[in-house]
């Protein structure tokens, strides 16, 4: 039988969907873009736009083909279960956990014909081990780590994910060792809290596991996904002082660039906090690419504090700002405050797009005149695109056969989102 897998969401859930579809493979299940017999759909929440996307996208599927079997998994079936199993269209039901028993599950469906909801209180549960043996992409993404109990006052996730667990650190390595055999250069460390890996080893932690993949024969880049500040610890930090594996880019959320707006939303620090951890970082590090996650139009956030967040972004430069409109969420403690008009969060999104665009430049000039090294990850109409170490997106002429293998290149000039690169026989 065809089957297709329909993602929205983070890398985790991307990751996810590969183990998923690697398990109906080899089960002997096809593969398909498109006129599947069997549909699963991985759902996201974290966001009134995500719900929506995802209940758009399973109308869709029950509405093109009915006699399809429709399988939803993920955050918004762990949080809105009881709603969907009153759809006899949905036929499989999963929330945060028995992905990896995907095939099991389809089967007894086929057997039984019978609606199967598998969803079950996530806040105390242990890891569901996952492993892929291969990754259909250049960056190969390992899920590490799941759950998050910061509880911000905006968001859901510690609802849908669950309390926080790790995988084994010997299988996460034995994984990533796996992936490079298979001619993987890149591997992406991800997770709900990526940082907070190992919480619940006793004498183990993040930077215990980053010193032992590092030394992994063959890995040339290894990247954080997400981290949050207060997870960048000394020896995190000592690391980065001594192997280059791990790559010159780091993601850090900031969400508020107000102090005011931080303790409202339960942020574990303040601008002080978040700016001396950068300069320490930049100090190891001068020309490391720092992105970050920013939310606007949260709940009581004025102009003027609106204002103290453009002009922090401006003094922190972030190399590349990811900017949503505060979502409310029900049952999160924001969601008890007062929402603001939308257009004014539409406007804000706007100006802190502007900067963003403005920061990027402005980081992508300081490497103009570099050779530098990227790995391609497509080929379009005679040029090689793909990302450096440090996330700059390089375009440079090339065939397919260089694809996923570094390249290395001069870096001519700024054409956004591209950095024009040359190699040396062009």
């Amino acid at each position: 039988m065809k089957f297709k897998i329909y993602t929205l969401g983070c890398k985790v859930n991307t990751y996810e969907s590969n183990v998923m579809s690697e398990r109906m493979k080899e089960a002997g299940y096809e593969e398909v873009k498109s006129g599947e017999e069997i549909s699963i759909v991985n759902t996201c929440t974290v966001t009134n736009t995500a719900d929506s996307k995802s209940m758009k996208i399973i109308h869709h599927i029950i509405k093109e083909d009915p006699s399809r079997i429709v399988v939803v998994v993920g955050c918004m079936s762990q949080i809105r279960y009881e709603e969907l199993k009153e759809n006899p269209n949905i036929h499989i039901i999963l929330g945060n956990k028995y992905k990896s028993q995907i095939v099991e599950l389809i089967e007894l469906y086929q057997k039984t014909k019978k609606q199967i909801v598998k969803v079950e209180d996530i806040m105390n549960t242990s890891f569901e081990t996952m492993k892929l043996n291969n990754f259909n992409r250049t960056r190969a993404f390992v899920k590490i780590q799941d759950g998050c109990d910061n509880f911000c006052s905006y968001c859901i996730i510690p609802y849908s994910r669950g309390n926080v667990r790790s995988k084994d650190p010997l299988d996460v390595i034995d994984e990533v060792k796996t992936l490079v055999k298979m001619g993987h250069h890149e591997v992406v460390l991800t997770g709900i809290h990526t940082g907070h890996y190992g919480a619940e080893f006793q004498n183990y932690c993040f930077a215990d596991l980053l010193k032992q993949l590092v030394e992994i024969p063959g890995l040339d880049r290894l990247r954080i996904s997400s981290i949050e500040m207060n997870e960048i610890t000394e020896e995190v930090l000592e690391l980065m002082k001594k192997s280059d594996i791990l790559v010159d880019h780091m993601h850090i959320p900031l969400q508020s660039g107000c102090d005011k707006t931080l303790k409202a939303m339960n942020r574990k620090y303040d601008m002080k906090e978040f700016e001396d951890k950068l300069k320490e970082i930049r100090k190891i590090r001068p020309n490391i690419s720092i992105s970050t996650d920013l939310i606007v139009g949260f709940p009581g956030e004025t102009e003027e504090d609106f204002q103290e967040t453009c002009d922090s972004l401006k003094r922190l430069r972030f190399s590349k700002i990811h900017v949503f409109p505060y979502s409310e969420r029900r049952g999160t403690k924001a969601s008890e405050m007062k929402d603001m008009n939308g257009k004014i969060k539409k406007e804000r999104v706007r100006k802190v797009l502007e900067i963003s665009k403005e920061l990027e430049q402005e980081y992508m000039r300081k490497f103009i005149g570099q050779t530098i090294t990227f790995i391609p990850e497509v080929e379009k109409d005679g040029y090689l695109i793909g990302h450096t170490g440090n996330y700059l997106l390089v375009k440079a002429k090339g065939d397919t056969s260089s694809l996923n293998q570094t390249v290395s290149v001069l870096l001519k000039e700024v054409t956004y989102p591209y950095v024009i690169g040359k190699r040396k026989d062009d």
